[in-house]
C-alpha cells in the first residue's frame, strides 16, 4: 500500500465516490457524469474483486487486459487533475469503509449484470441507504435495459431475432454523452499500486504476443472503431466470416471493459451511413452483432444460471464423455484438424479468436468430442481477452444446442469444410500452424488425404511434425446425432409420463 496522504485530510468538504466497474472510459459515463455534477470533489475508485464473483474471477488474458486498461484511464483522469484510487478485496466492504474514511455523502456507479453482482450491488444499495448514504446506479454498458424488451406476455425472449425486431421498434438509442469537466482535486486516501496487483503474467510471460495486437483504453478503443468504420466496415457482411482478412471489428474487449460504450458505436455506424461512408446493409449486419450482445446480456439477466446450467433442462442429462486427455489436445491445437487448431493456437497466441472459427472449435468440442460445453466456456474465459459472462455463456450453449434460439442438435460443422470454404487458400491455417505452411490449398485443411509426395515435399510427417486426427468427423457427427436423438427420445418419455401422471389427478 502506498499513502497518498492522511485520510480525511485536503479538502473541507467530503467528495462524492464513484466507483468505476466495467466502464473504464470518460465519455458516454452517465454515473462519472452525474458525480461530476453534484458539485461536491470527486473520489474515482476501482476495486479489483477477486471474491464477489466466486468461480467467475477474472480470466488470465483479462486480467492482463485490465493492467493496461487501468494505466490507460489512470493517465486520462490526470490530465484533469485527479487520480485513480486502487482497491482489491471484497467490493461491497471496501465501498462502506471508502464511506467511514471520506464521509461521503453519496456513491455512484454504473450498473452491471452478472448475477453475483447484481446481488451484491442490491445489498450494498441497502447498506449505504442505511447510513444515510445517496446511492445512484446508470445504464453505461447496453443499448437497452435488459428488462425494457419483453415479449407481448411480459416474459423474456428466447429467440434472437424476435428481441432484436422488438428492440429496434424501441427506436434509436439515446446519444452518448462527451466527457464531463472532472473537477482538479485529489482526496487524500490511501491507494494500492496496480503493480502490486500481479495482474500481468510472469515466467512464462504467455502475453508476449498480445502487446503489438492490443491498445487497451478509451483510446486505443476509439482509433479502433475510427480504422474499422474507415477500412473494413462495408466489406463486413461479406468477409466477416474469412478468419485471414482483418475485416471485423475487434472491439469486443473494448467493449467488455467498458472503454467503449455501444450507444457511442450505435452513433458512430449511424454517421458513417448518412455521411455515404458505410454502406446500409453493411451497417444493419454490424450492428447485429451489438445486438447478439444484447440478447446475450437479456439472458444472463433473466436466466442467472446461464454460466452453468444449460438453458434447455433436458441437457441436464445429456451423455457427455469426460477426457482430460482429449481436452487439453483441444486446448492446445493438436487436435489434427487444421482449422480447429489454428484457431486454438491464435486464442492463445493473441488472447482472442476470429467468430467464425470460435463456432467451430466449439462445435468441435461439443460435438466431435462430446466434451461438455462448460469445459470449452471455462477455457474462453482464461484465455479470451474479451471474455464476457453473458456473451460467453450464451454463444456457448449455443452452439451446444441447449441454450436460447439455439443450433439445431443436426448441425455440426465439418471443420474441413469449414476451412475449405472460409480459408479456400489456407492463409489463416499457414499463419497458426506453421508446420502444414508449406502444403497446398488443396490439402491444407486434410494433411491425411495429401499424397506421400506432397507430404514429403511439405516436410510433414503425420503424427511426428503434426497431430493424426484424433477422431474421425463421419464417426463422431453420427455418434452425436445419436446422442441427441437418444436425448430428444428420453424427452418424449418424459412428456408422456407428465402427461399420464396429470390425467390421474
Amino acid at each position: 500500500m502506498a499513502a497518498q496522504g492522511s485520510p480525511g485530510t485536503g479538502h473541507s468538504e467530503p467528495p462524492v465516490i464513484f466507483w468505476f466497474r466495467q466502464d473504464l472510459r470518460l465519455e458516454d459515463n452517465p454515473g462519472l457524469r452525474a458525480a461530476c455534477a453534484s458539485g461536491r470533489p470527486l473520489l474515482a475508485v476501482y476495486i479489483l474483486d477477486d471474491e464477489t464473483p466466486g468461480a467467475w474471477r477474472m480470466g488470465g488474458a483479462a486480467r492482463w487486459w485490465l493492467h493496461h486498461s487501468l494505466k490507460a484511464l489512470g493517465r486520462e483522469l490526470d490530465k484533469h487533475g485527479q487520480r485513480l484510487l486502487l482497491r482489491s478485496g471484497k467490493a461491497a466492504e471496501i465501498v462502506i469503509r471508502l464511506v467511514e474514511e471520506t464521509g461521503a455523502p453519496a456513491v455512484y456507479w454504473n450498473r452491471c449484470y452478472e448475477p453475483y453482482a447484481r446481488q451484491r450491488d442490491e445489498q450494498l444499495k441497502k447498506q449505504l441507504k442505511a447510513r444515510g448514504v445517496e446511492v445512484r446506479s446508470f445504464n453505461a454498458s447496453l443499448l437497452y435495459e435488459p428488462w425494457e424488451i419483453l415479449t407481448d406476455q411480459g416474459t423474456p425472449f428466447r429467440v434472437y431475432t424476435a428481441f432484436w425486431k422488438r428492440a429496434q421498434t424501441r427506436g434509436q438509442a439515446p446519444r452518448s454523452e462527451t466527457a464531463p469537466r472532472i473537477s482538479a482535486n485529489r482526496p487524500a486516501v490511501m491507494s494500492e499500486r496496480l503493480e502490486s496487483w500481479g495482474l500481468l503474467p510472469h515466467k512464462p510471460n504467455w502475453a508476449a504476443g498480445f502487446e503489438p495486437l492490443w491498445r487497451p483504453g478509451e483510446q486505443g478503443a476509439q482509433q479502433r472503431l475510427e480504422q474499422f468504420l474507415r477500412e473494413a466496415a462495408n466489406d463486413y457482411r461479406e468477409a466477416r466470416d474469412f478468419p485471414a482478412q482483418a475485416k471485423t471489428s475487434r472491439l469486443s474487449p473494448h467493449l467488455h471493459f467498458g472503454e467503449i460504450g455501444p450507444r457511442q458505436i450505435w452513433h458512430a455506424v449511424q454517421e458513417a451511413v448518412e455521411q455515404g461512408q458505410v454502406q446500409k446493409a453493411a451497417a444493419a449486419k454490424f450492428l447485429a452483432e451489438l445486438g447478439w450482445r444484447e440478447f446475450s446480456y437479456h439472458l444472463l439477466y433473466h436466466f442467472p444460471s446461464l454460466p452453468e446450467e444449460p438453458l434447455r433442462p433436458e441437457f441436464a442429462h445429456f451423455p457427455w464423455r469426460k477426457s482430460e486427455q482429449d481436452l487439453k489436445r483441444w486446448q492446445h491445437g493438436e487436435t489434427g484438424y487444421p482449422l480447429v487448431d489454428a484457431g486454438m493456437r491464435e486464442l492463445w497466441r493473441t488472447g482472442w479468436m476470429h467468430n467464425r472459427v470460435r463456432m467451430v472449435v466449439a462445435s468441435f468440442l461439443v460435438k466431435d468430442l462430446l466434451l461438455a460445453w462448460q469445459l470449452g466456456e471455462a477455457w474462453f474465459w482464461d484465455t479470451l481477452v474479451d471474455a464476457d459472462l453473458a456473451n460467453n455463456a450464451a454463444s456457448w450453449q449455443w452452439v451446444a444446442g441447449c441454450g436460447a434460439d439455439a443450433a439445431p442438435y443436426f448441425r455440426i460443422f465439418n471443420p474441413v469444410l469449414q476451412g475449405e470454404k472460409f480459408d479456400p487458400d489456407g492463409e489463416y491455417v499457414r499463419q497458426w500452424v506453421p508446420e502444414l505452411a508449406a502444403l497446398p490449398p488443396e490439402y491444407i485443411h486434410k494433411p491425411w488425404e495429401a499424397p506421400r509426395e506432397a507430404l514429403e515435399k511439405a516436410g510433414v510427417v503425420l503424427g511426428k511434425t503434426y497431430p493424426k486426427p484424433m477422431v474421425d468427423h463421419a464417426i463422431a457427427r453420427q455418434r452425436a446425432l445419436e446422442a441427441f436423438a437418444q436425448l430428444k427420445e428420453l424427452r418424449q418419455a418424459e412428456a408422456v409420463q407428465t402427461r399420464r401422471a396429470d390425467e390421474r389427478q
